[in-house]
């Protein structure tokens, strides 16, 4: 206690001045990140920059983050990717090389590069590292705190021995102000630059920044150095009215027109609405010159773009130009996100008929239990009441409350349904012009067969087609009402085809293709339908005294059979029919492939001949098949008569998987889904017995599954070789299937069977499922075929230009778009993401027209002069700036020239000679109307190698860029010294 209060015990708080400060450790930790990168030494030797590299070599950059107690900077570190020569030792000798930075300032090889790091530009310098601060960070604009950093980065290249150039980013970083520091052994260069908003009067030429040049490196050596001349003007040409846009607008008269017809409605506009290139920068370059070769003050200059010995030109393209491909589908994808039904669009002229539409149908209802002794059974199905009141409204509906014109809308459905314009009773004429749409010679090609990689549509179906023309109508002619309308009325139409046994143009035959999109496989389910209900009705008009049995082949008959017993699919169906018509029977579910009103006398007949052994008592033969004969008679074994598998798309297909999956592992959900599965099986049994009295099982799977009958050779008793068949193991394993389905298959031939395909029902639930769609369901089905139709438009456009960056980007959207469709849920952020980038090529297949038509190139020219311009013209767009061969003498620099003039006549207001042409000796001063503007940019790059700051010091290289603007004044220095001898 006595310790603890005795004064003298107390311990005072002690400062440690050894500790390190906050700046020491920032200075520590750029060392560190330094030595990390390996920037410590000139180890290795780098191979001289060949011409040009800066702007085609690859640049590497690397970022860290350090602080500066708690002030954020960011350290990167810019270089050129290079090959290092081997290093053998030789150059280990020379202690007193300087760094390869203070090397690449003399360097003349990539001066002015047009896409580069400012400080590449400014010094040509291939490897260096930046200090800038951080994101939320303040500037530094207070000198004692640029002192403070560029003594910090000093001392880190003094410790670590880095020969990299180092910069520290001051001021506002709209200045690009930069200072920093090279150092290598007993070498110094230092980097300022000096920035204004205007050019001193006595600085603005090339004498003024020679005597500025000469002051700051101050060399007492007489005669001087000389000095090193590299000049570049920049001259803009903005005004391109001397030529017109050549984009023509779409012919709005010729689309309301009496000419309407599918060829407007088929085509996808293309194009932009303005001049896709705004400007055009020449860059006339005096590359090597001397101080007193040119002349170049405030009195006179004798700096002639017209003698420069170098041009090069670059473009400036419009920002967002409106293109109108890229305006249609934009509009389209946007449609897609749109939340409004079909009946929910049109509005007051639609609410106001809602009553009179429940009338209709309730009175069309009541008609159907009447008596019908007046009324055709035909015209009693509930679709074709429904549609007959839907026409009646269609007629009382007023014309200026329908959302599309109706020339518009009857011109777009004459391309969608081209054979509506061929008489409707010719229906010869009609199912050659169905068949004829959906092929093609174009199916050979790769562009055809597009539709299978992005699961769209082929380019000659409806289905394509109807893209189009939702595409247009919605962009043009009243968005998403419009397409409302226009849906509606398709719909009615495939209902209209559907009740009159029209087939759907621009449809393949057979079933629903699954690489198609959903609603091409719905279009082609509908067609199926109508086929078979156009063959069924066709089948009744036979007379009674023809022959009974027709073939009717399907796939599965095709498979087992070969070719020669496969048919069309329109003539296969039809089989003779003495009863009531199948529209009877279009509401009931107990639907038969053909139902025969004498059944009970047919069954008696039948009994009758099996007794008899009679031939005939067999029905629904096709032929004999392969010589064979039954086993347990000498009888020919037949091919039945079979029904048609049902035809599915990939939504009941879906469906189906998950009913058959919810039935379980159990032993009765396993034998339920077999008997599901096994609908068709049965079905070809029952026509297999039909067309075989007395066969067994062992005959049908001889003909149906062969490899399920395995037959060995067998020698007997007598030394004789027979011929023993049996069935395979998985058929006699207990509970099989195939066994129970033979069991409980009765003798029924194919025509008095129940329907696999009841086609009544899947049209009505094909019609329901589109009737049902909205506007942005529609867009959602069609965006695959809105892709594939934007592909194959730039394609096509592309041919004509030739451009190989559009060519390599179609060809890598494709595969994008390939997988991002395939995908059951689609990426909507992606597609839009992929949409933009078509939209991109557009943009600049229209560039390419533009400058074509500003360097009047023919279309149909083939001679030298024209491949070089379409050269040209092609490299302005694939590169950053382009070579113009000849400089001003040149093809291309005339046709340049020739455009100054004209941009400069037409600013003085001053007559345009026809023949510009003569035009070529006015130059500079000679003429009135000067050929070129002022320039809009003027570089001038002053270099030699003198010794500093002594006489007797070490020759190190020097180097100022001046850029003079009409906003601008900036002089970027480079100035050497040696530190051993001062």
């Amino acid at each position: 206690m006595a310790a603890d209060s005795d004064p003298e015990s107390e311990v005072f708080e002690i400062t440690d001045f050894t500790t390190a400060s906050e700046w020491e450790r920032f200075v520590s930790r750029v060392e560190e990140v330094l030595n990390d990168w390996k920037l410590t030494g000139n180890t290795a030797r780098k191979v001289s920059p060949e011409k040009g590299e800066y702007t085609s070599g690859t640049w590497g950059e690397k970022s860290q983050e350090i602080n500066f107690a708690d002030f954020k900077f960011y350290i990167t570190h810019y270089f050129l990717k290079q090959a290092c020569e081997e290093d053998d030792g030789k150059d280990n000798l020379e202690e007193d090389a300087i760094p390869l930075a203070m090397q690449d300032l003399l360097c003349m090889n990539n001066d002015f590069p047009p896409r580069a790091h400012c400080l590449v530009r400014w010094y040509g310098i291939r490897e260096f590292v930046v200090i800038t601060p951080g994101t939320n960070c303040e500037a530094i604009i207070s000198e004692s705190k640029c002192n403070l950093l560029l003594s910090s980065i000093s001392i880190s290249l003094a410790n670590s021995g880095c020969q990299v150039p180092m910069f520290v980013q001051i001021q506002q970083k709209w200045r690009r102000m930069y200072a920093g520091e090279c150092k290598g052994p007993g070498v110094r260069t230092d980097f300022e630059i000096v920035h204004l908003r205007r050019a001193p009067v006595q600085y603005n030429h090339l004498s003024g920044l020679l005597d500025i040049f000469k002051s700051k490196i101050g060399c007492s050596l007489f005669p001087l150095p000389p000095v090193n001349i590299a000049i570049r003007f920049t001259y803009v040409l903005q005004d391109w009215q001397q030529y017109s846009w050549p984009q023509q607008p779409p012919d709005f008269d010729a689309l309301l027109g009496g000419e309407v017809g599918g060829v407007e409605f088929g085509k996808f506009p293309f194009g932009a609405c303005e001049e896709p290139i705004s400007e055009l920068h020449l860059a006339a370059t005096w590359p090597h010159l001397t101080e007193g070769i040119v002349v170049d003050n405030d009195v006179y200059s004798d700096l002639d773009p017209l003698q420069a010995p170098h041009w090069s030109v670059r473009v400036r393209t419009a920002e967002n130009p409106q293109c109108l491909l890229g305006e249609a589908v934009t509009e389209l994808f946007k449609l897609c996100c749109r939340t409004e039904s079909t009946e929910e669009i049109p509005g007051r002229g639609y609410a106001e008929d809602e009553g009179k539409e429940n009338s209709d149908i309730s009175s069309a209802l009541s008609k159907l239990t009447e008596p019908a002794a007046t009324v055709p059974i035909s015209k009693l199905s509930v679709s074709n009441m429904v549609h007959s009141a839907r026409k009646h409204i269609r007629r009382h509906r007023r014309i200026d409350e329908s959302p599309l014109n109706t020339d518009i809308l009857n011109s777009v459905l004459l391309y969608l349904f081209p054979d509506a314009a061929v008489e409707k009773s010719d229906c010869k004429n009609n199912s050659q012009l169905s068949s004829s749409c959906g092929t093609s010679e174009q199916e050979k090609t790769s562009d055809y067969n597009l539709f299978h990689q992005l699961k769209s549509a082929p380019s000659d179906s409806l289905t394509y087609r109807l893209a189009l023309c939702v595409c247009l109508v919605n962009y043009y002619y009243g968005g998403l009402r419009a397409v409302g309308h226009l849906w509606q009325e398709f719909v009615l139409e495939l209902r209209y085809r559907w009740e009159n046994n029209h087939l759907i143009c621009g449809l393949a035959g057979g079933a629903p293709d699954l690489r198609c999109c959903l609603l091409h496989q719905k279009f082609q389910m509908l067609n199926c339908c109508i086929e078979r209900k156009k063959a069924r009705d066709e089948s009744h008009k036979v007379p009674e005294g023809k022959e009974k049995e027709h073939r009717v082949s399907g796939a599965c008959q095709k498979s087992r059979q070969g070719p020669e017993c496969a048919t069309s699919a329109s003539s296969s169906t039809r089989e003779v029919s003495q009863g009531k018509s199948w529209d009877s029977w279009s509401d009931s579910e107990e639907e038969f492939f053909e139902c025969l009103s004498d059944q009970g006398e047919t069954e008696a007949t039948q009994t009758e001949d099996r007794r008899e052994g009679s031939k005939s008592r067999a029905e629904g033969r096709l032929h004999p098949y392969n010589n064979m004969t039954l086993l347990n008679s000498a009888e020919p074994l037949y091919v039945p008569v079979t029904q048609e598998p049902a035809p599915m798309t990939e939504d009941l297909l879906a469906e189906q998987s998950e009913v058959l999956t919810k039935l379980g592992t159990s032993a009765e959900g396993t034998h339920l889904r077999a008997r599901m599965q096994s609908a068709c099986l049965l079905s070809d049994m029952e026509s297999f017995k039909a067309a075989n009295p007395g066969c067994v099982l062992e005959d049908f799977v001889r003909w149906y599954s062969p490899r399920d009958y395995v037959e060995e050779e067998v020698v007997d008793e007598k030394g004789n070789t027979m011929v023993t068949g049996t069935l395979s193991p998985r058929m006699k394993i207990p509970g099989n299937m195939w066994v129970e389905a033979w069991e409980t298959a009765r003798v029924t031939p194919a025509r008095r069977q129940k329907r696999l395909f009841d086609d009544t029902k899947e049209a009505e639930k094909v019609l329901h499922y589109m009737a049902m769609q909205k506007p942005a369901d529609l867009a959602r089905h069609l965006l695959p075929c809105i892709l594939h139709a934007t592909i194959l438009k730039l394609k096509e456009e592309e041919s004509a230009e030739d451009i190989p960056s559009v060519q390599k980007n179609i060809q890598q959207a494709t595969v994008q778009a390939s997988k991002l469709l395939q995908c059951p849920s689609q990426d909507y952020k992606k597609l839009e993401d992929l949409i933009n980038q078509l939209l991109t090529m557009e943009t600049v297949i229209t560039q390419a027209r533009s400058l074509k038509a500003k360097f009047s190139i023919p279309e149909d020219d083939s001679g030298e002069a024209a491949d070089e311009l379409k050269k040209f013209v092609s490299s302005l767009l694939e590169e950053p700036e382009v070579v113009v061969t000849g400089a001003g003498q040149g093809l291309a620099g005339s046709i340049i020239h020739r455009l100054f003039i004209s941009a400069q006549r037409a600013a003085l207001l001053a007559p345009v000679d026809e023949d510009l042409g003569s035009d070529k000796k006015q130059t500079g001063g000679s003429s009135r109307v000067p050929d070129f503007p002022p320039p809009a940019g003027r570089e001038i790059l002053l270099r030699t190698c003198v010794p500093r700051p002594a006489p007797y010091s070490k020759a190190l290289p020097q180097r100022l860029f001046c850029v003079l603007m009409r906003e601008e004044f900036r002089l970027a220095g480079a100035f050497s010294t040696d530190t051993s001898f001062f």
